[in-house]
């Protein structure tokens, strides 16, 4: 039986292999022609949140070896970022986005009006990134650094491998139209001056976003065992 340190490394390879597999382009052509577009997205993302589920499992079980000294305000790091994780999640899933995965309707895309996309290309690998990050502070143990600093690395590199796929596939001037307002970096584009929300966020999505995060804070402690709520500043 595989445990401690195998298990972690073996979790982490599943992950990596059910995040890259899937979305090849023939892979995922096959897929949705077996599963709908609807379907895909269900079955992609219900193995992502298995694996990772595992993932944090492996971390837990494997030896605990302290790398930096824990205190209290460490817990306010992924309690302040969670919001965000939340509202790009809730904004980022199903939404009209070519230029990343985890969209739809795609055909309904307007470069000139990319909402989420406007923000970040890829609102659901940032939303990976800055969740991993975030509990990296909270977890300062080598188990957990690995993973949370490894996820990171991978959502953040994933940005830059899908927008040189997508270039590659759509064309350079296919790919610069769609692009042309948006940015990989979150926030890049409004910076520059070339997006701006063109209305307020959608309700629904503030609401699911709001859900998601009571959710979250609610179950973490009977899930993972250790209540996110921070004691004192």
């Amino acid at each position: 039986m595989i445990g401690g340190w195998g298990e972690l490394a073996l979790a982490f390879g599943v992950f990596l292999a059910s995040h890259g597999v899937p979305v090849q382009p023939p892979v995922k052509r096959r897929l949705i022609a077996a599963l709908g577009p609807g379907g895909y997205l269900v079955a992609y993302g219900a193995l992502s949140v298995a694996v990772l589920a595992w993932l944090i499992v492996a971390a837990g079980r494997a030896p605990h070896v302290p790398v930096l000294p824990w205190a209290a305000w460490q817990a306010w790091v992924p309690n302040l970022a969670m919001p965000a994780v939340c509202l790009l999640i809730a904004f980022g899933t199903a939404a009209p986005n070519p230029l990343s995965f985890g969209g739809a309707r795609d055909d309904r895309f307007d470069p000139a009006r990319p909402g989420i996309a406007g923000l970040t290309r890829h609102p659901l690998l940032w939303a990976l990134a800055l969740w991993a990050a975030a509990h990296a502070f909270a977890n300062p143990d080598l188990a957990h650094l690995l993973m949370f600093g490894g996820l990171a690395g991978f959502a953040i590199l994933g940005t830059r491998i899908i927008d040189r796929r997508n270039r590659r596939l759509l064309g350079v001037a296919e790919w610069q139209r769609l692009a042309a307002s948006t940015s990989n970096l979150p926030l890049a584009a409004f910076a520059a001056g070339r997006w701006r929300p063109r209305r307020g966020p959608a309700l629904a999505r503030l609401i699911i976003a709001v859900a998601l995060w009571a959710m979250l804070v609610f179950s973490h402690a009977p899930v993972i065992g250790v209540s996110p709520v921070p004691t004192y500043f």
